[in-house]
């Protein structure tokens, strides 16, 4: 059965994540927490599948051949898909009682606050890496195959648990650990093939557990497909670094919104 409202806001998640390449897990996770009373475990596992798609079918309009670093994706994933399942592993053995139910939107506030300061320092950082780089260059290049690997143990923890992170943190985190290989479309690029594998590998395993809604991912889809093409398509026309900003700030509003509603 359509639900207007569902694909209203898997529309606007869709044309979010478009214009900027960011905000699918991190938009649409508190939506269906705050408007649509979700249980946690069961957003979280819809909405790792609703962001795997949704970027799926803006990937070949934002990214050209020839920029993914695999070497870059690989090291991510040595990291982040163990971690991936391990968590997995802790949250089948862990009964959801009020107290799992309250960490976990404790987690999915602290994420979304990380990943709104995170878009808004990226600049900042990448020019600290590549200082660092130019600075030090047999000490950054010697850690940072493991610091990669350690990034992606971080992501696959925060995906897992909160369906967040995969996209601004991980642009983020890649920016500062490759100033000078990844230019700006290789950074977007590498970062959403190791963001889509990553979120079907989590949402295989919330599958399995049982916290995956097809009624609900099917409406939210229906939305955000035609939503996300759109938006990808008006990207290049519009300003980008405004657009983070106000995301930025929106994401911030829902972190307090949900961490108010936790600690009081």
């Amino acid at each position: 059965m359509i639900d207007l409202m569902l694909v209203a806001a898997g529309a606007l998640t869709g044309l979010v994540v478009g214009l900027t390449g960011v905000g699918g897990g991190a938009l649409m996770t508190p939506l269906l927490l705050l408007i649509f009373g979700v249980a946690p475990l069961t957003a979280v596992g819809t909405d790792l599948w609703f962001a795997a798609l949704t970027k799926l079918a803006a990937s070949r309009i934002h990214h050209g051949n020839g920029l993914i670093d695999w070497q870059v994706v690989r090291r991510l994933w040595l990291g982040s898909l163990p971690a991936s399942a391990l968590t997995l592993i802790g949250i089948r053995l862990h009964p959801v009682d009020q107290s799992a139910v309250e960490f976990l939107t404790l987690a999915l506030a602290c994420t979304v606050l990380l990943t709104a300061v995170g878009m808004l320092v990226q600049k900042h950082l990448h020019a600290l890496g590549k200082r660092f780089r130019l600075d030090h260059e047999r000490d950054f290049k010697t850690w940072q195959p493991l610091l990669t690997v350690l990034a992606g143990v971080l992501l696959g923890i925060m995906v897992t648990l909160t369906s967040v992170g995969a996209g601004a943190i991980g642009a983020v985190l890649l920016a500062y650990l490759y100033p000078l290989r990844l230019t700006p479309p290789r950074l977007i690029a590498t970062d959403v093939v190791h963001a889509i594998p990553l979120a079907v590998f989590a949402g295989l395993g919330h599958l399995l557990i049982g916290n995956v809604n097809f009624g609900l991912l099917a409406n939210l889809l229906l939305g955000s497909i035609p939503a996300v093409i759109v938006g990808a398509l008006l990207s290049t026309r519009l300003p980008h670094g405004l657009l983070r900003m106000l995301l930025s700030v929106v994401l911030l509003a829902v972190a307090a919104k949900m961490l108010a509603r936790v600690l009081f």
